[in-house]
């Protein structure tokens, strides 16, 4: 399965990209409902190889995840890669285009779960949420005038 969203906000890349090259902001992304917490010892340094552990709490549930930065690009890109977690397969594409004068935030994510056919639609109601939350915390981060545009999300 995968994720397409995007979001755009008003400010250059060479802006945007650090804040997501700074691990400890991730938490700012992630829906207090998750109760996520870097394990790794910070500060994390973003590059090719960096392992980052966190835990979140799922349906009330504690799990481990264990993520890679397989690609980094700056300002353009970077990949994490799920190498333990809740998702037999988890690949996060994070890109940022240059557009309009800010930039365009593109997540590309490549997951599969166990039990695929029965927990798909759960799975992709909590992505929805998950990613809906992700636009709104960083059109706020960034400052963005109200009234925001929805966030764009789709599964394929």
């Amino acid at each position: 399965m995968h994720l397409h969203a995007e979001t755009w906000v008003n400010r250059p890349r060479e802006t945007v990209f650090p804040f997501f090259a700074e691990a400890a902001n991730l938490q700012q992304l992630t829906p207090p409902w998750l109760r996520f917490e870097i394990r790794t010892p910070q500060p994390i340094e973003m590059r090719v190889g960096a392992l980052i552990e966190y835990r979140i709490s799922l349906h009330g549930l504690p799990m481990s995840w264990r993520t890679e930065i397989s690609a980094y690009n700056p300002p353009e890109m970077f990949v994490d890669r799920q190498l333990r977690g809740p998702y037999r397969t988890w690949i996060h594409t994070h890109e940022f285009r240059a557009q309009d004068g800010g930039t365009l935030l593109l997540d590309h994510v490549e997951f599969d779960m166990l039990g695929g056919v029965i927990v798909g639609p759960l799975v992709r109601r909590d992505l929805q949420k998950i990613f809906t939350y992700r636009h709104e915390a960083l059109l706020a981060y960034f400052d963005q005038p109200k009234p925001w545009s929805p966030a764009k999300i789709r599964f394929s």
